[in-house]
């Protein structure tokens, strides 16, 4: 007997995969793939659109002719602010741009004198001034520097959106990818922002549809169930949503450290927005108040610095256990190293702490690793605490990397004295939140309450430098 299955396709920046989830929401099967980026026309590093659709539609195609599986329904989820602009026929009419391709600073202030100045609008699309990062601004960039080619344009399509398009054939937008810093979005009046009409883009905008619709679509003879995707960080919320009634914040925790708090639902502040405070939206419309941190790139970057200083191995932090007694020890002594921490507390928080300190000062790797991780901590109080304000939060889970450190999960318990501090632990949230999002259309199983592993951290015996 054929295993009922949700195929889901996970198309990040670097590592593409497929994976089948199971009516209890295993994982039973998984595929991966993985190609070089091309450039665009300015020679900047870009996703080879030709290459990614190819593979979407090899690897489902594998999948599907497995005798084993029985796929009901595909979904798909892929990393945000990025746009494929497509013609008539729903062909690729320009490069899939980089949300990192640097942004004409003219074209950047004429936007934004035009439509009420950055501060204002900044707050009224939930969207700090990010450059490319803003998904719109590439579509106004290539109406002024590009006008051919914006002319052939029939939709630009949010990535998710185009890659399920590649199956079911349709043209949609979804509010997860139209409410993630994309400028799009007036969360004011709750629908485009009016300079998306007056600059004529409206039009090349697809029909907006909701984040749990599902198509019929016939696939190798077979009705098959297809969702219309979903932006990879609304995605990864799903599974906390759907376990947990009680209001909380997560902390996803890789390069970035984003702290999301579902429950928060005040307009976001100027204050705020110069800490690099967002909004994402849930795929249910809701939006989803968040802020930033670089946390995991200056851990990658300080922990090579330290590797390189102790004479250790670059993955030695790995065997660094939590030592009240040192973190004791560093408080006490408060090494400032010249640092000037009020201007590092302050917006927008770009800079780390731990770069500036003498490591010549720190008699082993294990003190100066606990001080690194001290100064992240540090940093990320201030930025969870602002989506924390006006919520009744008492829960905190932290997933990702820093989840499984103790030493970050300990100091923070520690920062967090009136809240329950959890390490959690999901298999492919980010994919996982895709097939929960349509689980009423092709699951008749409730839901399984083990969908998310928990550790508790106590607050008790732990410190954080003040």
């Amino acid at each position: 007997m054929k295993i009922p299955v949700c195929a889901v396709l996970d198309i990040g920046k670097t590592n593409k995969k497929l994976f089948l989830f199971d009516e209890t929401y295993k994982i039973v099967l998984e595929k991966s793939g993985q190609f070089p980026e091309t450039t665009d026309e300015d020679d900047d590093p870009c996703e080879d659109v030709a290459l990614l659709t190819s593979w979407v539609i090899k690897s489902l195609e594998e999948v599907l002719s497995l005798e084993e599986y029985d796929v009901k329904a595909i979904n798909f989820s892929t990393y945000g602010a990025s746009l494929v602009h497509v013609d008539e026929s729903g062909a690729p009419v320009a490069p899939l741009y980089n949300y990192l391709k640097p942004y004409p600073e003219a074209l950047k202030k004429q936007f934004y004198a035009t439509y009420g100045g950055e501060q204002e609008f900044t707050r009224k699309t939930a969207s700090p001034i990010l450059g490319s990062l803003n998904s719109a601004m590439i579509i106004y960039r290539l109406k002024y520097e590009k006008p051919e080619l914006f002319f052939k344009i029939k939709y630009s399509l949010h990535l998710p959106q185009y890659v399920g398009s590649l199956v079911s054939g349709l043209s949609v937008s979804d509010i997860t990818s139209i409410g993630c810093h994309t400028n799009l979005w007036d969360f004011d009046q709750n629908t485009y922002h009016a300079w998306v009409a007056q600059e004529g883009i409206l039009g090349k905008l697809a029909p907006i549809e909701p984040g749990d619709t599902v198509v019929t679509k016939s696939i190798h003879g077979q009705d098959r169930l297809v969702g219309i995707g979903l932006h990879d960080s609304s995605s990864a919320l799903i599974p906390y949503l759907v376990s947990f009634l009680e209001p909380f914040v997560l902390i996803s925790t890789g390069t970035w450290c984003i702290s999301l708090n579902p429950f928060n639902h005040t307009p976001l502040t100027d204050e705020e927005l110069q800490y690099d405070c967002l909004c994402y939206m849930q795929y249910n419309g809701k939006p989803v108040k968040a802020s930033r941190l670089f946390a995991g790139y200056e851990h990658e970057q300080q922990t090579k610095r330290l590797a390189a200083h102790f004479d250790k191995a670059p993955q030695y932090y790995k065997t660094v256990a939590f030592n009240a007694h040192i973190i004791s020890e560093l408080k006490a002594n408060k090494k400032t190293d010249g640092i000037d921490f009020e201007h590092l507390s302050k917006p927008p928080m770009t800079e780390g702490l731990f770069g500036q300190r003498d490591l010549a000062s720190y008699d082993t790797y294990e003190q100066a690793y606990h001080q690194l991780i001290l100064d992240i901590v540090n940093q990320q109080i201030i930025s969870t605490g602002l989506v924390l304000t006006g919520s009744s939060v008492k829960r905190m889970f932290v997933d990702g990397g820093f989840g499984k450190n103790p030493i970050y999960m300990n100091l923070l318990a520690a920062a967090f004295p009136d809240m329950e501090i959890f390490a959690a632990s999901v298999a492919q949230a980010t994919s996982l939140g895709a097939a929960l999002s349509i689980h009423r259309h092709w699951n008749t199983q409730p839901l399984p309450p083990d969908l998310i592993d928990l550790r508790f951290y106590n607050s008790g015996s732990t410190y954080i430098q003040q």
